[in-house]
């Protein structure tokens, strides 16, 4: 069996056991970033309609894309980035009209709370002082490719690579800063506010793309009806409240 089909089942099988056996289940595979409100979303999904649990699966987006594409059964795909979104529905992963943004957010370079540093531009990352950046593959993960795309556009991507402590997700570049593992790390606005006692935000960095949030139907679940009910409620103003809560934008 494939290893990230494998990893997505053993999470799916331990989150299900939590829930009541004769529940109804919907699977929510959502961005990392989303953990704190998607959790708080789907428990007050779930307070409003008895009978329904909300099994939640959290990765990089590339990586929740690849768990789809290999059979795993999700009912609801939540992106970091139109970009990957745009990859299932090329496939026909997703259900196309299903598909709606539902989040904005916004990239900045943080350190430990206890770091001295002192950045005013990205230029500075280049100071001696910097020996370690975390940043998550830009090739599997939207934060990643965010950071890549400001750093090719700074002349600095090439230049800054020996510093590069690669990760899987925008939550393990979050907790490699709040360790002080490395001396700086790009991750997004909410999740800076996850961990407000314990990293600092040095930079708030602007994007070329917005850092927008996709949701949609996945063309195989076999609770469209269900899955829709949910993309309605993330939508609503109770789920925007929820979300807003958490440090997102809400359009």
């Amino acid at each position: 069996m494939n290893s990230l089909l494998k990893q997505f089942l053993i999470a799916v099988v331990l989150t299900s056991a939590l829930h009541t056996a004769d529940a109804a289940e919907l699977i929510v595979s959502a961005a990392a970033s989303l953990t704190n409100a998607f959790t708080a979303l789907g428990r007050a999904y779930e307070r409003d309609n008895p009978g329904t649990s909300i099994v939640l699966n959290f990765a990089g987006s590339g990586t929740l894309l690849q768990q789809i594409k290999r059979g795993a059964p999700v009912d609801v795909f939540a992106s970091a980035d139109e970009e990957t979104m745009s990859r299932a529905q090329n496939k026909q992963l997703i259900i196309a009209p299903s598909r709606t943004d539902f989040a904005h957010n916004a990239l900045v370079l943080i350190a430990p709370s206890f770091s001295k540093l002192r950045i005013s531009s990205l230029d500075d990352l280049q100071s001696k002082k910097i020996r370690r950046i975390a940043i998550s593959n830009p090739d599997s993960v939207p934060v990643g490719r965010y950071s890549r795309q400001v750093l090719e556009e700074a002349g600095l991507w090439d230049v800054l690579k020996p510093k590069y402590i690669n990760t899987q997700h925008v939550r393990q570049s979050l907790d490699y800063v709040a360790r002080g593992e490395v001396d700086v790390g790009f991750v997004y606005a909410t999740d800076a506010g996850v961990m407000p006692e314990t990293v600092r935000v040095l930079l708030k960095i602007p994007t070329a793309t917005a850092v927008a949030y996709p949701i949609a139907i996945v063309a195989d679940s076999r609770n469209q009806l269900e899955a829709n009910r949910f993309i309605d409620f993330v939508k609503s103003l109770q789920g925007k409240t929820i979300l807003q809560r958490y440090g997102f934008d809400t359009p």
